[in-house]
């Protein structure tokens, strides 16, 4: 069995299925999503159903996050209008006139914030490392940049902390479709929509592998993950990239 964990999908189930196509996976693996299926790409719609109708693990990301409030609020307000700046109507375009179905928006609702697999704690942005699990919500786990990429202490001794949520060529020195490593944590977000890059990753934690398919040019690869991952100093405000930025 391999558990192979997928970054920021964003709407690209083209590229999603180019990436599985290469990874193969066979009926005893798992699939787990670090969340944001939707936005910015072009067919959220497709990707959430397949995700749906499969049965793998996902994560809430900022993305549904935005989604749901927005639905839960008028088409005037101000969170409506911020989700549709932030990719929002390109989600309601794959989904057509009717919108996003009811069922599809109780389904990201009730997904997890955090999973814990023993030797990996999977999570859309991080975590605050000055409070307890218990103490955080979905403003840090699916928001959070600065404070958790800034701590030079990992968060857990015997865990290594899987995210998406931040791009990882803003770190300092990493390149598109590189992973970034931190301290007790990988960032495995390598920019699926961004023009920059178009690389769709997915990590085997079992066999320390990396697949990854590029959504622009529809090439693969498969690379073991020392050799695409890039250690980072931590990151401050005083850095010169802002990576905590929304993407």
């Amino acid at each position: 069995m391999s558990r192979f964990v997928i970054g920021d999908v964003h709407g690209q189930y083209d590229g999603l299925m180019l990436l599985l196509d290469e990874i193969n996976p066979q009926f005893d693996d798992q699939l787990f999503f670090l969340g944001d299926l939707i936005d910015r790409g072009p067919q959220s719609a497709e990707v959430v159903t397949w995700v749906m109708q499969s049965g793998h693990a996902c994560l809430k990301g900022n993305h549904e996050q935005m989604c749901l409030e927005a639905h839960n609020a008028s088409e005037a307000s101000m969170l409506w209008q911020g989700w549709i700046i932030n990719g929002g109507s390109r989600t309601l375009d794959s989904y057509g006139e009717n919108g996003i179905p009811n069922e599809h928006l109780r389904w990201m609702n009730h997904l997890p914030l955090y999973l814990d697999l023993g030797d990996a704690w999977l999570v859309h942005a991080g975590l605050d490392p000055h409070l307890s699990i218990e103490d955080q919500g979905a403003l840090e786990f699916c928001w959070i940049r600065e404070p958790f990429h800034s701590s030079t202490q990992p968060y857990f001794a015997q865990k290594t902390i899987i995210t998406g949520h931040t791009i990882t060529f803003v770190f300092p020195g990493v390149q598109p479709g590189q992973i970034a490593q931190g301290a007790g944590w990988l960032d495995i977000d390598t920019g699926a929509y961004h023009p920059k890059s178009g690389w769709l990753t997915a990590l085997d934690l079992d066999h320390s592998m990396v697949y990854q398919a590029n959504v622009y040019t529809q090439s693969v690869r498969k690379l073991p993950l020392q050799d695409i991952t890039v250690p980072i100093d931590s990151v401050s405000k005083s850095g010169k990239k802002r990576i905590w930025e929304r993407f």
